[in-house]
């Protein structure tokens, strides 16, 4: 095995988002620009008075007219006079930037849903930037505005994760990744024929904890599949950095193996400079007014002396999104959170940080209504939003995100799974009203009472 090549290095850096986020951000220091908006403390009222009804477009599900492009489409004069008759003020476009991963100097495709992000430049699928120029240009027009998306938490195995497990400057620190010392290679798996990862198991997880080398197993496993993702530790096979040396790699990725996270506490502080950088390009380069922070609430884990890893309702992921709201808000822009974690978390996080989230409390709550004609548990969570302090206005009202009918109820699974609730004339703990409620919202909505679903 030989060290990379420097040109196909060159290469990768000129295409990595921590080299364009750096010439990006340059142009706004000195600047009296950024010091016009109030950016402490969210402004939940001022962004919904800016756009207040969104559609929400799905890049991938939009059938354009022949030879025109997903942007192109968004962007039609004739879509935005019907949209703006029917008082919609925001068009979400979901993810558009370049995602997936890079195999030598070709691109692979997306894993996520474009979540997977490897590039500030627009997806060619879906158009170009001046696509996303016309399309921004034509909802000011009719007096709306364009919603993208950053990603905070992670990135797709594109030009600077490569960079990064090649040990090449900073890159190294934008990952929650570790090199395993050689004598202890045979602790990890061999990596398969056609793969370059393999997950490790809880057994091997605890092993590398122990010796010091990770934080060890987290709360919960996203994705969870046996065989195939059983924790969220993968280890890399043997890569030869830009110095020579050869190295195995284990790092994080809470959701697929294909999107390992950042590090939002290293000492080159690499993460947040490249995600500022991506937030900067989308407000001031494409013309978008608000940022969906997409996995915001993992920006933090950390190891405790008993059990899981802290990682979820971190101080870390609060100080991660504080950084990330004032700095859009100081560039004139205002930024929502998806952030299906507890009613704590959500509140927490909205102080300094996203000025709206997507309403995780009461959209299972309604929904609950709707199925069973009773308004019982969504009074209690309407009730809990007021003993948290949260502004409704700064709720989201979708009819569902990006994914799915959200019934996971993370408030009674995680944190106050051992409370005590009044709910049907009984006392629950946590835990047992959560399973109670998707109980009956799976009989109703599924089997013989909704074979179509």
């Amino acid at each position: 095995m030989t060290q990379p090549d420097p040109e196909y290095v060159n290469w990768l850096v000129e295409q990595s988002m921590l080299h364009n986020a750096k010439h990006f951000s340059v142009r706004y220091a000195g600047q009296a620009r950024m010091w016009q908006q109030p950016y402490a403390e969210t402004r939940p009222r001022a962004a919904s008075a800016l756009a207040s009804v969104w559609f929400t477009a799905y890049p991938a599900a939009i059938i354009t007219r022949p030879g025109e492009s997903v942007l192109q489409t968004l962007g039609d004069s004739k879509l935005w006079s019907a949209l703006s008759a029917i008082g919609i003020q925001g068009v979400h476009t979901g993810p558009m930037k370049r995602a997936g991963g890079i195999q030598g100097r070709d691109y692979t495709h997306t894993i996520d849903g474009n979540f997977d992000r490897i590039s500030f430049a627009i997806d060619p699928a879906f158009g170009t930037e001046e696509d996303f120029i016309a399309m921004s240009r034509a909802a000011a027009a009719r007096n709306a505005v364009v919603i993208d998306d950053i990603v905070p938490a992670h990135t797709g195995k594109g030009a600077d994760f490569r960079l990064a497990t090649m040990y090449h400057g900073d890159y190294p620190g934008l990952y929650h990744m570790i090199e395993i010392a050689e004598e202890d290679w045979p602790l990890l798996p061999e990596v398969p024929e056609g793969r370059e990862a393999v997950n490790l198991s809880p057994a091997i997880v605890d092993q590398l904890r122990d010796k010091g080398y990770i934080v060890g197993q987290l709360r919960r496993v996203i994705f969870f599949e046996p065989g195939v993702k059983e924790t969220d530790w993968s280890a890399t096979d043997v890569i030869v950095g830009v110095d020579g040396v050869a190295r195995r790699w284990v790092y994080l990725h809470y959701f697929k193996e294909g999107q390992p996270s950042l590090n939002w506490l290293d000492p080159t502080f690499a993460a947040q400079r490249m995600i500022i950088g991506d937030a900067l390009h989308s407000l001031d380069a494409l013309g978008a007014r608000i940022l969906r922070l997409d996995a915001n609430g993992f920006l933090g884990v950390e190891r405790r002396l008993q059990g899981p890893a802290w990682s979820e309702g971190h101080p870390l992921s609060l100080v991660g999104n504080r950084l990330i709201g004032g700095m859009v808000r100081k560039a004139g822009g205002f930024s929502f959170q998806e952030l299906n974690l507890t009613v704590d978390d959500i509140a927490s996080m909205s102080h300094g940080g996203a000025d709206l989230s997507y309403d995780f409390i009461n959209r299972p709550a309604y929904h609950h209504a709707l199925v069973t004609g009773n308004t019982e548990f969504l009074r209690m969570m309407l009730r809990t939003v007021h003993e948290y302090n949260i502004d409704p206005a700064s709720l989201i009202h979708a009819l569902q995100n990006h994914d799915e009918l959200t019934l996971e109820l993370v408030h009674f699974w995680t944190l106050h799974a051992h409370d005590t609730y009044s709910f049907g004339g009984q006392s629950w703990p946590g835990e047992n009203l959560r399973e109670h409620i998707r109980s009956t919202m799976y009989e109703r909505l599924t089997g013989e009472n909704a074979p179509y679903n």
